[in-house]
């Protein structure tokens, strides 16, 4: 006779699963005495918000599920924010919440919540077990719904009574039969063909299932064809940006030479993407009905928006290693030229008021960081200079929410060191940013994570305030914020700090921070005036009252 905890816990070994992050909840003590018994590490955040965001950073860094266990009511809130980003980011996460006993339900009992409601628009799928033996058979479905398609977010709810209830040991079920390849070759020399036909090709790339294979594949692929490549929104990881064919990323601050390019285009093949709301700008670049071919893992999401010429239900990895396959077009290098052009003009500096310049210290470490290191950020304006001017070299160092959810960068960055320890972690945060998530400090701390956070401190939403000084210039409400001397935050953590005032300390200081060995903190101690990469708040305010 085993427990519900330990079956639970012998079949996430089964599935391979490593390590969970979690917030404990009196809900699932049974799973946490399960776990005890295998070789799953078992990560204690400070908030279940960055325990979702810690599992949604391990699904997109490695391709497998990322697992969380959260306590019902309050702990099921305030992880939504984790799945909302799984949801966005097509990240396949399982998150265990523990759930009322089952005898208790419909009474309004103590933190209860239907969660199938609570959690229906936001996952793939949401169930609660209510048969201790059936736990196998749910486990390996989240698994597979996660995978599968468009991956994504799976909620199980797992009553307490249910869950410490003993019954006969059960069969554990196989992992998920994943994929299984279908022949692309006939597509891919369609697609070819379509391409041949076409004077203005442009590549989007974005979505799941990109590995290092694909990011080379995609690279010589270009290349041979002449076809420049666009990352989609936070999706620069994709293929090497210092390749020629590499355009740009399409962004909330995006390059206007790369939007012309995206206008003048005649021919979009998008491979993984969506071809959403902030790679199109709000949906205007694609206005005109621009020819499209649709290359996506989930049938659902070809044709959903946009008229499609050509949809191909296909994993991007594999439909790029089917296209590498095919011989190369002869097609000439201009216009891959020209929007590479675009791409190189837009990487000049523009000059940032203050002595501590972003755009120098986002250079600093384009050039200094190892090829391989992984860097991570939330949401706000200062995510703008680390997006146009830092370039990624390899597959799997950007760790970024294209949800824009705010606090993610921390949590990703220690799901990162704890999955990669002996490479060079860097989470680039805003001070609003990292202080919805600095808690997970004594996270970081305990389980080893000598992550490096540097802190754009500008004190303010800089993001809101950018917007609120378009629309309602010289009026300030609400986006103000008093900060800590975040230095010393780390110190009190038992980590490193340093403050920098001038981009000419910030070398000698990141260097000092990574000797440590320790989770560290520098921040950068923003001019008043700065707000974006193309404007001072000064000059933005300026112009909104000009009207």
């Amino acid at each position: 006779m085993q427990h519900g905890g330990k079956i639970l816990a012998a079949q996430l070994a089964k599935m391979g699963v490593k390590r969970v992050f979690q917030v404990p909840g009196e809900s699932f003590l049974a799973a946490l005495d399960g776990l005890l018994d295998h070789d799953i590490e078992v990560v204690t955040c400070r908030h279940e918000g960055a325990a979702a965001m810690m599992a949604e950073a391990h699904a997109k860094l490695t391709g497998q599920v990322g697992v969380c266990f959260v306590t019902r009511g309050p702990g099921a809130c305030n992880a939504s924010a984790g799945i909302h980003i799984a949801r966005q980011d097509s990240s396949p996460v399982v998150m265990f919440v523990g759930q009322i006993s089952r005898s208790d339900r419909g009474r309004e009992a103590f933190q209860e919540v239907d969660y199938r409601q609570m959690f229906g628009d936001l996952a793939k799928w949401v169930e609660e077990v209510d048969q201790t033996e059936r736990l196998p058979e749910f486990i390996q479905r989240a698994f597979q719904t996660a995978l599968s398609g468009r991956p994504g977010p799976v909620v199980l709810a797992l009553p307490e009574d249910m869950l410490s209830a003993a019954c006969h040991n059960l069969p554990l079920r196989e992992g998920a039969v994943l994929h299984q390849a279908s022949d692309l070759a006939e597509p891919a020399k369609t697609i070819m063909e379509r391409i041949e036909r076409a004077q203005r090709p442009l590549i989007v790339v974005g979505g799941p299932h990109w590995s290092a294979d694909a990011a080379q594949s995609l690279r010589e692929f270009a290349e041979a064809n002449n076809i420049p490549v666009a990352a989609g929104f936070r999706r620069q990881d994709y293929i090497d940006n210092q390749s020629f064919a590499y355009a740009g990323d399409l962004n909330v601050g995006l390059n206007p030479k790369l939007a012309a390019c995206f206008k003048k285009a005649d021919l979009i093949i998008a491979l993984g993407s969506r071809l959403g709301d902030i790679e199109t700008q709000g949906y205007s670049l694609m206005a005109d009905r621009k020819a499209l071919v649709h290359i996506h893992a989930g049938a659902e999401e070809i044709g959903r928006v946009w008229p499609t010429e050509l949809g191909v239900v296909a994993r991007a990895d594999e439909m790029i290693a089917a296209l590498h396959k095919c011989a190369p077009l002869q097609r000439q290098p201009d216009w891959m030229a020209e929007c590479r052009a675009a791409y190189d003009a837009w990487l000049q500096p523009t000059e940032s008021p203050g002595d501590a310049k972003q755009e120098n210290i986002i250079g600093w470490l384009s050039e200094t960081l190892p090829k391989d290191a992984i860097v991570t950020n939330g949401a706000g304006n200062y995510a703008a200079w680390l997006h146009r001017y830092f370039s990624y070299k390899s597959y799997g160092t950007q760790l970024a929410p294209t949800s824009g959810s705010m606090g993610y960068g921390f949590p990703a960055a220690i799901a990162a060191k704890l999955e990669h320890p002996a490479k060079t972690v860097v989470c680039l945060a805003g001070d609003g940013c990292f202080q919805m998530t600095l808690n997970e400090m004594s996270t970081a701390m305990q389980h080893g994570a000598s992550v490096i956070v540097i802190v754009m401190n500008n004190r303010r939403y800089g993001t809101i305030r950018m917007h609120q000084e378009k629309t309602y210039p010289a009026r300030v409400s609400g986006t103000d914020m008093a900060t800590p001397d975040f230095a010393a935050l780390a110190r009190a953590y038992g980590g490193h700090g340093e403050t920098v005032q001038n981009d000419g300390q910030f070398a000698a200081a990141f260097k000092r921070a990574e000797a440590s060995g320790k989770v560290s903190i520098i921040e950068v101690q923003l001019d008043d005036d700065v707000l974006s990469t193309g404007q001072s708040l000064s000059a933005t305010r300026a112009l909104a009252l000009k009207g």
